[in-house]
């Protein structure tokens, strides 16, 4: 007994090899289908929300108790003025991955423009430090959406995807499989 059988992939191995051009080409139409599903389902959730990324992922622990680390977020960036309290999502010049922290203190100037300031709940000072060079409060601009709801861990796949790539592989892998298993 081969080392194919043994795995129980003999069949497998047997059936990539017989499926047609067309097969093939369908399979790859599926997939191109719901990849496309997707992105229209992304793109919607960016108009209804009014953000550019209405759904995040919590990367640290600096918002506990919360939010903890892997905890998937839902944003909405509507119109309406930011609040003391209200937890934000925003982004720095010059850094990629956005930071969900509260907001501690509004700066209002005599034109009608107002600032604010950031901190974590679990952090002992506030955000100043991780704004970029000279900036001391952040702008409606800096804002990519506010916290309206969350799934308690549900990020931790981002995560570990992230953190070890092997896994990441090791799924699409699987779930090449299926479809070539489930292909009928």
């Amino acid at each position: 007994m081969g080392m194919m059988d043994s795995l129980g992939l003999s069949g497998l191995a047997g059936g990539v090899q017989r499926m047609d051009k067309r097969q093939f080409l369908f399979q790859m139409l599926s997939f191109g289908m719901i990849v496309s599903s997707a992105l229209m389902i992304w793109k919607g959730l960016m108009v209804v929300t009014g953000s550019e990324s209405p759904i995040v992922v919590v990367l640290s622990g600096s918002m506990e108790p919360a939010f903890h680390r892997g905890d998937l977020l839902f944003l909405t960036n509507q119109d309406e003025p930011v609040r003391v309290g209200e937890i934000v999502v925003f982004k720095i010049e010059g850094r990629d991955i956005p930071i969900v922290h509260r907001v501690i203190k509004l700066h209002e100037k005599n034109n009608g423009t107002v600032k604010f300031l950031t901190k974590g709940d679990n952090n002992s000072v506030d955000d100043r430090g991780l704004y970029a060079p000279g900036q001391l409060w952040l702008t409606k601009k800096d804002i990519v959406g506010r916290a309206r709801g969350f799934l308690p861990y549900v990020g931790m796949i981002t995560i570990y995807m992230n953190e070890y790539p092997k896994l990441k592989y090791g799924i699409l892998g699987l779930l090449a499989l299926y479809v070539l298993v489930h292909r009928e």
